[in-house]
């Protein structure tokens, strides 16, 4: 009886035909006729990721903030500080100015020594109050004048140096502190070349001169303690005069 060699059965979905590859294989040569094709932005998107890496290690981390008060709009000097005129912003620590302030109810009701524009932040500096001489002097002190010609109030601002002057017989024309005016008239040099440090209404009236600003009508100006003397004890007179001056 003669003998038959049977031949393994092999499943048609595995069964490879002469001259095909292999699945293993067919896959790999898809996958290297992929990157061939698409060399270029593969390599795009490596550069990409190394870049990405390579900021994310140099980026430090997210600095400390701190929150601080600034103006929430355009305030002129003379304003009396309310919530709506304020908000709050973040800052980096760094970043804070010195003598600011981080909580709005603290400010309100006090009043602005110095022009706002909006997002500046309030210091110390910006209010009327100590914060005036803040870098004056050691020794100066704030003495609070009343001019007797409002409209010189339209004209100054802080950081305008004046001399004050008593007396109104003549124009003054020179001289050292405490010296009368050199025609002989009653005008008396009281201190020169002072800095205002606020003003008190300065706003324009309706006929476009500077007004009285609603009857307030102060100066303030440093002084060191000799002019002070001198200036308290006129500031009760009407003859009050300030000449604007650089120096």
């Amino acid at each position: 009886m003669p003998f038959r060699r049977l031949s393994a059965k092999v499943s048609p979905a595995t069964a490879a035909y002469r001259g095909q590859p292999s699945v293993s294989g067919s896959s790999f040569s898809r996958m290297r006729r992929f990157i061939v094709r698409h060399r270029r932005l593969l390599a795009a998107l490596a550069c990409c990721a190394a870049v990405g890496s390579a900021v994310e290690a140099l980026v430090p981390a997210a600095a400390e903030r701190t929150t601080i008060v600034s103006a929430s709009r355009d305030l002129p000097a003379g304003t009396v500080l309310e919530s709506g005129t304020l908000e709050t912003v973040r800052l980096p620590a760094e970043a804070v100015p010195p003598g600011a302030h981080g909580q709005p109810d603290a400010l309100v009701g006090r009043r602005l020594a110095t022009p706002l524009l909006r997002g500046s932040p309030v210091t110390d500096i910006s209010l009327a109050g100590p914060g005036l001489l803040a870098g004056a002097p050691p020794g100066s002190v704030a003495v609070p004048l009343r001019p007797a010609d409002p409209s010189v109030l339209g004209l100054l601002g802080p950081g305008q140096l004046v001399n004050v002057i008593a007396g109104a017989d003549a124009a003054w024309t020179g001289g050292e502190p405490g010296q009368t005016a050199q025609d002989g008239s009653t005008a008396v040099v009281l201190a020169s070349s002072v800095p205002v440090l606020w003003v008190s209404g300065g706003e324009p009236t309706g006929d476009g001169w500077p007004g009285n600003g609603g009857g307030e009508g102060l100066v303030v100006v440093a002084a060191d303690r000799e002019n002070a003397a001198r200036l308290t004890a006129a500031s009760g007179n009407d003859g009050i005069y300030l000449v604007l001056t650089d120096g």
